[in-house]
């Protein structure tokens, strides 16, 4: 029997400017939830999967959550830093040369700033594997349907994720697959997905403010660290 493994596909650490969250502890929770994937996607930045990676290179694949002039994508796979605020096509473009398996994050969540016109999504479309079809975060559960409608209607398979900020979110939101080694190998899996789903309580989204303003106020330990790794 082929083995299934349980996959987050969305998660951040303390490299995202919203987390303070370090790999060691994300890596903790998902050995004692059983988690045999977790995607690691922070904010534009993709130093904390790295970190990650180094931890458990079987369990972490490097990711990205990144900023384009029309949304946020949702990278797996990613070998090497894209920029932020490219036009999405651009952005696309650079993560394919890499290998990458795309991904849309929370297309029709409002309350994000990094939601979608379904005109830019259209324009996208031949071009990506999935969508977030499920995030744990989003307040309105008309976000995730409308992401699931959009899938369906237009034949992309769909990804789901806790897009956990804080340990204790990690794992919320569960895609289990059969097993895969690359991107190749999860675009060939990612149709026979099943979910395993939950919905965070609204009160998360104060973990991820809370960690904006510490930072604020008292540094961010992990800004220094990737200074350091910029000049090393």
């Amino acid at each position: 029997m082929a083995k299934i493994l349980r996959v987050e596909f969305h998660c951040h650490t303390g490299y995202s400017k919203d987390s303070l969250t370090r790999p060691a502890d994300l890596l903790r929770v998902c050995r004692r939830k059983q988690i045999d994937r977790v995607v690691v996607t922070d904010h534009n930045v993709i130093t904390g999967a790295q970190a990650a990676r180094r931890l458990d290179p079987e369990r972490v694949i490097v990711g990205l959550e990144l900023m384009t002039r029309e949304g946020e994508l949702l990278a797996a796979f990613v070998r090497s830093p894209v920029p932020a605020g490219l036009p999405a096509l651009e952005a696309i473009a650079r993560l394919r040369e890499q290998g990458s398996f795309i991904s849309v994050s929370h297309p029709f969540d409002h309350s994000r700033r990094g939601h979608w016109h379904p005109d830019d999504l259209l324009a996208i479309r031949p071009h990506i594997d999935a969508i977030e079809v499920f995030n744990s975060r989003s307040l309105h559960p008309q976000a995730n349907r409308s992401a699931l409608q959009f899938a369906s209607a237009h034949l992309l398979p769909g990804t789901v994720g806790s897009d956990a900020h804080a340990g204790f979110e990690i794992g919320r939101a569960l895609l289990e697959l059969p097993a895969f080694a690359d991107a190749d190998g999860l675009r060939q899996v990612i149709a026979q997905g099943r979910p395993l789903t939950r919905l965070s309580s609204p009160l998360v989204r104060l973990v991820s403010r809370y960690a904006v303003l510490h930072k604020k106020l008292l540094g961010d330990p992990f800004r220094t660290r990737v200074d350091q790794a910029d000049h090393s």
